[in-house]
């Protein structure tokens, strides 16, 4: 399970696809509608929040958004109806793990959506956080990444 931080607008197809199924099966562990993943680390941050379904919510809502900009049909049905939340706060160190991370994956997935987040110095996030000054996060799972820059 990957819950990214950055703006969903950097995934390619199938990134922003699993991040929808992710993003659902998230959703379902913060109803507490299943027993699995309850522990993933992913969902920290989500769990941390005063408002963990609402929050979740608020993070479907963004990914709903870039897939309907793209043409693709996502079910609105699967999610709640909130708009807003506060922000989660995510560390700079994070949010530069993920995007190195993620130009690993587009690399051999999708070049040109690859080089988008390339150009990029400080990518856009998920309008759901805001950054903070800090290194990676201590929940996330860190991964020899290589990136070909």
């Amino acid at each position: 399970m990957r819950l990214w931080t950055l703006h969903p607008k950097y995934l390619d197809r199938a990134g922003l696809v699993a991040l929808w199924r992710e993003a659902l099966l998230a959703q379902a562990v913060l109803r507490g509608e299943t027993r699995g993943y309850r522990r993933h680390p992913q969902l920290i941050r989500f769990q941390n929040h005063v408002e963990p379904a609402a929050a979740i919510t608020v993070y479907l809502r963004q990914i709903f958004c870039e897939a309907a900009r793209r043409g693709y049909r996502f079910n609105p049905a699967k999610i709640g109806s909130r708009c807003d939340v506060s922000a989660i706060p995510v560390t700079r160190g994070q949010v530069l793990y993920e995007k190195e991370h993620l130009l690993g994956k587009l690399a051999v997935r999708d070049v040109k959506t690859r080089l988008v987040l390339a150009e990029a110095d400080e990518p856009d996030l998920h309008p759901l956080f805001k950054i903070c000054e800090g290194d990676v996060e201590p929940w996330e799972k860190i991964r020899r990444i290589r990136s070909l820059q």
